[in-house]
């Protein structure tokens, strides 16, 4: 029978987190939010039911107001 292969990872090295905290301080800005009790784990799931991570539903919930609102200011010619 062939031997199974034990994983050699031992977590992430100091390298890698360098490398992460470099391209997040270079790509990404963070926005704080604060929900009253109980409504992070609503939105929570409403993101798992969209099969979508928490931040991903909220920024495409946030696109997608900000589009209804851009198409409602557009004067219709």
């Amino acid at each position: 029978m062939p031997e199974e292969k034990k994983s050699t990872y031992s977590g992430q090295t100091e390298a890698r987190r360098k490398a992460n905290a470099k391209y997040l301080k270079e790509s990404v800005e963070d926005i704080r939010i604060r929900v009253p009790k109980g409504q992070k784990d609503i939105i929570k799931a409403a993101a798992e039911n969209a099969g979508e991570s928490l931040n991903t539903y909220v920024r495409k919930s946030i696109d997608q107001r900000m589009e209804r609102e851009a198409a409602d200011n557009d004067p219709v010619f």
